[in-house]
């Protein structure tokens, strides 16, 4: 049980503090300053815990097995973390900003894996997808 849950675990904790470090960005710099910061520390991060889990592993020969989904998730990294930003710094409230965009992404993602990854539309997904828009109404009330 605990291989399949610390991963969401993970998740929910980065997303958490991600949301806290977003509203907290100083509305003095420019979010795209911000961003090369941001994105110079998780390189290095990232490099420091591929060498730390990989000993005797070559970066370099690692990048022989890229494809297009690693650019592509580069640039709409930016997008989410600048959208976040924007979000915050024209008053979206940290408790509704994260609530609302994951029940819109919730909604596009039933969607996005009946058409791309032929995942069936159950009973269960559609009571979510009805829950999520219910709470929506809730937040906005």
């Amino acid at each position: 049980m605990f291989s399949y849950m610390w991963p969401i675990a993970l998740v929910v904790l980065s997303n958490t503090v991600y949301q806290i470090c977003a509203k907290e960005v100083s509305p003095t710099i420019n979010p795209f300053a911000s961003l090369v910061i941001t994105y110079l520390v998780g390189a290095a991060a990232s490099a420091v815990l591929y060498f730390s889990f990989q000993k005797g592993g070559s970066l370099f020969k690692e990048f022989a097995h890229i494809n297009w989904a690693s650019f592509a998730l580069g640039l709409v990294i930016v997008g989410l973390e600048v959208g976040f930003i924007f979000a915050y710094q024209v008053g979206w409230k940290v408790s509704t900003a994260s609530v609302v965009q994951s029940a819109f992404l919730a909604l596009m993602l039933v969607v996005v894996g009946l058409l791309l990854y032929h995942e069936p539309i159950t009973r269960n997904k559609v009571i979510g997808v009805v829950f999520c828009l219910i709470g929506l109404l809730f937040l906005n009330q």
